[in-house]
Parts: C-alpha cells; sequence; structure tokens
C-alpha cells in the first residue's frame, strides 16, 4: 500500500516538473523584437534610410567633411597639374577627376601645344595651402571652391629641346582657384573639377 502512494508521488512530482519545463520553455524560448527578413515591400524603404544617411554628412559639410575634401582636393590639384607634363599629351591620370566640360578645353590646349611641336616639362614642389572660399548647394549638386597656391617649377621646351616659356631653374609660385563639385544623391563619392576661375 505505501509503494502505491510512493508511485503516486513520483507521478505527480514528474507531472508537475515537466509542467514547470514547458511554461520555462514557452517563456524563455519566446522571440521578441524582429529576427527575420523585412518584408519586400520594406526593403526598398531600409535602403533608402541607408543612402540618406550616408548622404547627410556630405549635404551637411561639416569640419569633418571639409577635412577629408581637402586632403582629397590636394591630391586631385597636384595630379592635374602633372599630368600636363606627360610627353604623350594626353590627360592620363587626371581624366577621371575632370568633368567633361573641363576635360575637352584641356584636351584642347594639350592638341594645341603637340601641334606647335611644344611640350612641358612640369616639377611639382608642393602645395602652400588649400583654403575653402564657399561652398555652395543648388539642388542635389554641391559646389566647393578652393583656393591654392602652390610652387611648381615648369618651362615649355620646342622639338630642338630650346625654352620658349618659363625657367627649368626657377621656382614659380601660381595661384589657382577650382571649383569641384558632385552630385549628392550619387552613391559615387568622387568630385570632380568643373571650372578654373580666373
Amino acid at each position: 500500500m505505501n509503494y502505491s502512494f510512493e508511485y503516486i508521488d513520483i507521478i505527480l512530482l514528474a507531472m508537475i516538473a515537466g509542467f514547470i519545463f514547458l511554461r520555462l520553455r514557452g517563456i524563455l524560448g519566446k522571440k521578441t523584437g524582429f529576427e527575420g527578413k523585412a518584408p519586400a515591400q520594406f526593403q526598398e524603404i531600409i535602403k533608402n534610410v541607408q543612402r540618406e544617411k550616408s548622404f547627410k554628412k556630405t549635404e551637411n559639410f561639416d569640419e569633418t567633411a571639409k577635412k577629408e575634401f581637402l586632403n582629397g582636393a590636394k591630391i586631385a590639384y597636384e595630379t592635374i597639374v602633372t599630368d600636363f607634363s606627360d610627353d604623350d599629351n594626353k590627360l592620363t591620370n587626371s581624366k577621371p577627376l575632370l568633368s567633361k566640360k573641363v576635360f575637352d578645353q584641356f584636351n584642347q590646349a594639350l592638341k594645341e601645344r603637340s601641334n606647335r611641336g611644344h611640350y612641358a616639362e612640369i616639377t611639382f614642389i608642393g602645395l602652400n595651402s588649400a583654403n575653402i572660399k564657399e561652398h555652395k548647394k543648388i539642388g542635389n549638386i554641391l559646389n566647393v571652391t578652393v583656393d591654392f597656391i602652390a610652387e611648381v617649377i615648369t618651362c615649355i621646351r620646342d622639338k630642338e629641346k630650346k625654352i620658349v616659356s618659363g625657367d627649368p631653374e626657377k621656382i614659380k609660385k601660381i595661384y589657382d582657384t577650382w571649383v569641384f563639385s558632385r552630385d549628392t544623391t550619387s552613391p559615387n563619392p568622387n568630385w570632380q573639377l568643373v571650372n578654373i576661375l580666373t
């Protein structure tokens, strides 16, 4: 008789333990928050939000953005200036840095120089300064005007290597004002030279 009561106690305890286990599993195993894939109609919204975040930095053009821009502008300036000294009279390195309008103007100048039988010798000494003069946003386009002061050694020679202009022994200080531009809605982060002010 006592044995049967012990079996009933064991069965009851097992049932209680099983019930508690199932309740704990139901509570602890319950998912909270979003863990699956976003429905198709929300995928585009998420992309747009991420895109807007990435462009806000450029649109705001804060001190950090200005510093990063100027670092790139300095490299672009040296690349474009020294590209004119290539013997093949082609804009090889600087083409991606130029708008179509400026590229065509530079290309025309190179062709005219080549037709005269002239070539340029340019040694870039360094940049003394590069300062943002102004920045203006028109629609989605952000334009940034930069004043450059640089030092170069430059001279133009003819076919006989006689000096036509410049001095291969003299460092010349040059002052340039260039306008760079980019579309703030474009995923392409690169800037292009769109104008040279005189």
